[in-house]
């Protein structure tokens, strides 16, 4: 174990509030809080400046995949620091490691997803698919194919294209975005369905009509692709009806609109596979982003995985265009060291199987705590839940903005040492993989009491719920 360094919290405190700018600031209430300052991770736990030890339930930020403290990536890393940090990746010069990745990457996801293109975040990857797209489709003398279509609720970062195809409405105040580019259709909310939608099945048939709906408004050959989270994460952790991302494919497939998987979440063990787009959710896509675990957060990395037909049409277009699209960093030397060390950890360690043996037992004990009257549903799959909290669970009506529940349920957890995730009315869980039956027990042992210290403040408050 790592000697914790003596920090001065205050000092820290103070110096990250007047000089630094944290994604997702609220302003309202930054110069009375301040940040948590973290100082050291080892597994899934982390320590703060003050020295208090907390459960990373949120693994980092969805990428702690194999926990912290692991050896093998550090050494990786320190070993191709010493050979060749990273040199320019344009054009026709590579390195060993990018190659020996991109290999890699071919192997482990579906079909003919042979292609691997590099950057460093999700953010950057979803530009990147968005920019191949119109390329390929260029490439075969059809450019009026350029139309993005994506979800409410979707999250697929939060650079001027991807924030333009998420579709937090929320996340969009005060900021512009591209005129007409992307189009959004219904999430995929199972809790939420509509009126006179009584069914998965039924509701499966709506969102797919929505759908085709939506193309034949646009005109198919206006429309370039099609985005989709496997299970939507930062938008709600929504896991669709049985079928649904196969039966968006076929639709795709029909109107020639390519299918991307944004996997930035989902991939690297998370649901129990490597790339969860076809061996947990039966759909082949056309291209995959990933990010996140592929690294398990230790070096900002990712990927975007294109099909062998989308490089093929690209390479040979008939105008001889080039690829003018790249990053100082792709392919970065170090970062694909680490992504190789890291996948070799999860193979070494079967933390795939680790996954789908645990997963079932975490969402098991999390679904204990629907007998709390202020939880109106625990979804999610394996190692990537979350807890809705609702004011009414007869009628679902959520708890106004104002009342902050998702907030009040995190900052009672950390309390009693565990970190989870607040949004809106949810508190979402996804943490290392490699936790242990007993400590999913306890994570769910301390969000059970910080759900029940949440529920009394609010009786002291005088916040009405149905009890």
């Amino acid at each position: 174990m790592q000697t914790l360094r003596n920090y001065d919290a205050k000092a820290l405190w103070q110096a990250d509030l007047d000089h630094c700018i944290h994604p997702w600031t609220d302003f309202s209430d930054w110069p009375r809080s301040g940040s948590t300052i973290m100082v050291r991770g080892e597994g899934a736990h982390v320590w703060n400046a003050e020295g208090e030890k907390f459960i990373d339930g949120i693994g980092g930020l969805w990428f702690a995949n194999v926990g912290f403290g692991r050896q093998e990536l550090i050494d990786a890393a320190t070993r191709q620091l010493a050979t060749l940090p990273q040199f320019s990746y344009f054009t026709d010069i590579g390195n060993p490691p990018a190659t020996e990745l991109a290999v890699k990457l071919a192997e482990l996801a579906p079909g003919d997803l042979n292609r691997v293109f590099y950057s460093n975040g999700g953010s950057v990857a979803n530009d990147t698919a968005v920019r191949l797209a119109h390329f390929y489709w260029s490439a075969l003398g059809k450019p009026s194919k350029r139309l993005v279509i994506s979800r409410r609720y979707a999250y697929h970062g939060s650079t001027y294209l991807s924030a333009a195809l998420s579709g937090k409405a929320s996340e969009k105040q005060g900021f512009q975005f591209p005129e007409g580019l992307v189009h959004h259709i219904s999430e995929a909310n199972c809790y939420r369905m509509p009126d006179g939608v009584d069914d998965e099945p039924s509701y499966c048939d709506f969102l797919v009509d929505e759908f085709e709906r939506k193309i034949a408004a646009l005109g198919a050959e206006n429309v370039a692709c099609f985005f989709a989270e496997p299970i939507m994460g930062a938008g709600g952790v929504l896991v669709a009806p049985e079928g649904y991302h196969r039966r968006m494919k076929e639709v795709c497939e029909a109107n020639e609109i390519l299918y991307v998987s944004d996997e930035v979440v989902t991939a690297f063990g998370r649901l129990g596979h490597f790339f969860a787009s076809k061996d947990r959710f039966d759909v082949m896509p056309d291209m995959i982003v990933t990010a996140k675990g592929i690294t398990s957060g230790y070096l900002p990395l990712a990927a975007t995985l294109v099909s062998d037909r989308m490089y093929e049409a690209m390479a040979r277009r008939p105008d001889g265009a080039m690829l003018t699209h790249g990053f100082t960093y792709s392919g970065h030397a170090v970062a694909c060291a680490v992504a190789l060390a890291n996948i070799d950890v999860m193979e070494r360690e079967d933390l795939c199987g680790q996954v789908r043996s645990t997963g079932p037992w975490f969402e098991e004990r999390l679904r204990t705590l629907a007998d709390l009257p202020i939880v109106g549903d625990v979804r999610g799959s394996h190692f990537m839940l979350c807890v809705e909290s609702v004011r009414d669970r007869t009628t679902k009506e959520p708890f106004g903005e104002d009342v902050g529940i998702g907030t009040r349920i995190a900052r009672n957890a950390q309390l009693r040492g565990l970190i989870v995730r607040p949004i809106g009315n949810l508190n979402v869980l996804s943490p290392a993989l490699t936790l242990s039956r007993d400590e999913i027990d306890r994570i769910v042992s301390i969000l059970r009491d910080a759900i029940e210290d949440t529920m009394a403040e609010l009786d002291r408050e005088g916040l009405e719920f149905a009890a």
